[in-house]
């Protein structure tokens, strides 16, 4: 028996601590699919393992803790060579951090969830990270105001002290 079907077993034997966290910060990849993978959808980020799960922009990804739910790692992993796990090479993978909550499952490297969302797409492709920033709408800056009119507002707020 792998070592991941003796974890599915003993996590459905945990009984609930009843402790409450709010949500937990964590690190994953997401594979990006290439042209070769035809009919699929080429606009959003797949899971790694599991390529046929798609993480949609506008709802979190979700699965039962008690077989696979979203697995993520403690620490941030930033390239193939990090993530530690046999990676299928038709497609790059990115790297980032995702919001994970619900039921949660503490292993040694992470953590499996109940829920997941994309917080912050990091490491990869350039290219890639900016096109997929723009469309789970992530890391974007907003635009900031000039210095003058910054200055501008503090002057008012300091003559309006007075």
């Amino acid at each position: 028996m792998s070592s991941r079907h003796s974890e599915n077993d003993r996590t459905k034997t945990i009984e609930h601590s009843d402790i409450r966290v709010g949500e937990i910060i964590a690190y994953r990849a997401w594979r990006v699919l290439d042209e070769s993978w035809s009919g699929k959808d080429l606009e959003r980020l797949h899971s790694v393992a599991m390529w046929r799960y798609v993480w949609h922009p506008d709802k979190p990804a979700s699965g039962d803790v008690r077989t696979h739910g979203i697995y993520s790692f403690r620490s941030a992993i930033r390239s193939n060579q990090e993530y530690g796990y046999y990676i299928d090479p038709r497609g790059p993978l990115l790297f980032g951090k995702v919001k994970i909550w619900g039921e949660i499952v503490e292993h040694e490297d992470g953590y499996r969830s109940e829920f997941g969302k994309i917080a912050s797409l990091d490491f990869g492709d350039q290219e890639l990270l900016e096109r997929f920033r723009r469309i789970y709408r992530l890391n974007q800056v907003a635009p900031s105001q000039s210095n003058s009119s910054r200055l501008t507002r503090v002057k008012q707020f300091l003559w309006l002290s007075k």
